[in-house]
């Protein structure tokens, strides 16, 4: 379908051949380098920040003795997971708005000058990545908190026994317990590298922004969705797809070689 000008009335065998013609045109858009440089900055801080985040937090939740404390944690943090993004819109709205947000009635009363976070350039990608981690941290946490629940307990009471400190207990038994988990969920995030979110990103975003804001994925809905150039939304699909195999594939090698940890 890439290959072809599709249309839906001939489908895709009836529809004429057109090679890289789609391919050329992503590639040659105006806004090809803003659009990878955004999908890859949202992606990146995402990744880098969020996932020590939620092993720190995964780390904390496990070394809590108080088991009401640790549940309530738990479930304090991973609940805005269940939340759409529009209904994190509000919330945000309710904390940003240049009007009377939390955050922007706390500047005004310091002497401060309220700021439009949702429609600033200069804040607009912290707004992103700082929504994201506050709604997905929490869910991770659970992932690294089963493998810790996997270490064999009799490993913390020989240590202890040794007199290591809690300290060295995380550092030499609970860390090298979940790093297969770790490199697991590196290579797989790496693999959507080019995936910046959607519906985050569609919901929170605006004219002012877009030079910021836009990623592949919004402008592959407006220019091949809205459009109906299915043909072009494929092809950016099929590009996209691509990379994410040789970047999975080439940290899946680097993993193998020095964490002796792999997919495959």
């Amino acid at each position: 379908m890439c290959f072809k000008e599709f249309f839906a009335l001939k489908g895709v065998e009836g529809s004429p051949w057109v090679g890289f013609q789609h391919f050329e045109t992503f590639f040659r858009s105006f806004y090809f380098s803003e659009l990878i440089v955004n999908t890859v900055i949202f992606s990146t801080a995402r990744l880098v920040l969020g996932l020590p985040l939620a092993i720190i937090l995964a780390l904390a939740i496990h070394e809590s003795r108080l088991l009401k404390f640790r549940s309530l944690v738990q479930t304090v943090t991973y609940l805005p997971h269940f939340l759409s993004w529009v209904i994190m819109y509000g919330l945000l709205l309710a904390l940003f708005s240049p009007s009377s947000g939390m955050v922007n009635e706390a500047l005004k009363s310091m002497g401060g000058q309220p700021i439009s976070f949702l429609t600033s350039p200069d804040w607009f990608r912290q707004v992103v990545v700082g929504s994201d981690i506050w709604k997905e941290t929490g869910w991770s946490t659970i992932l690294y908190l089963a493998a810790l629940l996997g270490i064999n307990p009799e490993l913390y009471e020989a240590a202890e026994v040794d007199g290591a400190s809690r300290w060295r207990r995380i550092w030499h038994i609970s860390l090298p317990g979940i790093v297969p988990v770790i490199v697991l969920i590196t290579l797989l995030r790496l693999g959507n590298i080019l995936d910046g979110g959607f519906s985050q990103i569609w919901v929170l975003y605006s004219v002012p922004v877009y030079s910021v804001g836009d990623i592949i994925d919004t402008w592959v809905y407006r220019a091949g969705v809205l459009d109906f150039q299915f043909s072009l939304a494929t092809a950016v699909g099929l590009f996209k797809g691509v990379i994410g195999l040789i970047l999975i594939l080439v940290a899946n090698s680097v993993a193998k070689r020095v964490a002796q940890q792999s997919l495959f």
